[in-house]
């Protein structure tokens, strides 16, 4: 790992006085190091650390991620029946702490995560296993110290940025399908505006891809966004809020400008402050619905809803019931705010709506 490090600085230091074409394969080897650092190491075994293999369980998955002693604990025991070490000092949390949110009949996993300090993506202390546990999750909650605003944030971004996360974002625009002969055939579909063919064919051919199809859709795509598409298996796309605590810290102008920032919570855990406003909001951005059945002849059950991804279809619903039952499914009869008449029926591609009543019918197989 030392050597992996030490071989990471040397690319960096290069990086600062190179020329255009060289900085793309540059950042491709970066990026090539980056990833065989995050492996476990020889001899590693297959968890991360005691308290680090949680298992993913509930609805969806939020870690909740920062410095030290900036709140996490805190949160997590107040929305949760978690006990989190709490503490005003660092590393007060050494392993990964997991805890329910029940929300509107949905059971959504909080994890805290030990915090995450500067070099964490060079597998200093334990932030290999930290960056790790939160790649498996749905969502990323940033907990920030309001006093301390811009550094930590950008710090943290920084840390996540190099391990391959990618917060609010969407994949690049950039179709990579790797052929066995042929060559590389590259194809810009509006003239480039960061990068051209030359740089393209030099990165994919320092990565050993030497027969493939390149389609770059989007006209603003750049060196980076083209690693991100061949490092695919080693990146990940994850929502994240950021949630300012100690609001009790800072000027009310201050705390106002705060508010308004995109994708942004405040909060005080120390007077119990906008606590609410995060769980409502993260509710919100893991856009997560409710759908409740009924049998023949009953009423619906509301005591126990399905919870499924805004935009699911019947046949998803269908899933979360028994693998199998779609393989016998006829029709369904559904109430709700997606029927166009009540109750309508439909078929598995028919795209439910939160609180949707489904009725379905299977086909008897003799």
């Amino acid at each position: 790992m030392v050597n992996i490090t030490e071989k990471i600085k040397e690319i960096e230091d290069e990086m600062r006085k190179t020329q255009k074409y060289h900085l793309g394969l540059l950042k491709g080897k970066l990026a090539r190091l980056r990833a065989q650092l995050l492996e476990p190491g020889p001899g590693a075994g297959g968890g991360g650390g005691a308290g680090f293999d949680v298992s993913k369980s509930g609805d969806a998955r939020i870690a909740l991620v920062g410095f030290p002693s900036v709140g996490k604990s805190t949160f997590l025991s107040k929305v949760t029946r978690t006990k989190s070490e709490v503490a005003s000092y660092a590393f007060t949390t050494l392993t990964a702490i997991p805890g329910v949110l029940e929300y509107g009949g949905a059971e959504i996993q909080l994890l805290d995560l030990p915090g995450i300090i500067e070099g964490a993506s060079e597998g200093k202390g334990r932030g290999r296993q930290v960056i790790s546990a939160a790649k498996t999750s749905d969502m990323i909650l940033m907990v920030l110290d309001a006093t301390k605003k811009a550094e930590q944030r950008a710090q943290l971004e920084a840390e996540l940025e190099a391990v391959g996360i990618r917060l609010n974002r969407e994949p690049p625009n950039i179709y990579l399908k790797a052929k066995k002969a042929g060559g590389m055939k590259i194809t810009f579909q509006n003239p480039p505006k960061n990068m051209d063919e030359k740089m393209v064919f030099n990165i994919l051919r320092d990565y050993k891809i030497l027969n493939c199809e390149v389609l770059v859709r989007d006209e603003y795509a750049t060196v980076d966004d083209l690693i991100d598409v061949i490092m695919k298996d080693h990146r990940k796309y994850i929502k994240c809020l950021y949630v300012y605590n100690k609001i009790d810290s800072v000027s009310l102008d201050f705390l106002d400008k705060l508010a308004r920032e995109p994708q942004t919570v405040v909060m005080s855990c120390e007077l119990d402050l906008g606590i609410q406003d995060v769980v409502d909001r993260c509710w919100e951005e893991l856009k997560l619905i409710r759908i409740y059945t009924k049998r023949k002849g009953t009423d619906p059950d509301f005591s126990e809803a399905l919870i499924v991804r805004s935009n699911s279809t019947i046949e998803d619903v269908c899933d979360r019931i028994h693998r199998t039952l779609k393989d016998t499914f006829k029709y369904a009869l559904v109430w709700g705010a997606s029927a166009r008449h009540i109750p309508q029926r439909v078929g598995l591609g028919h795209v439910v709506a939160d609180e949707d009543v489904v009725y379905i019918v299977s086909a008897w197989k003799a």
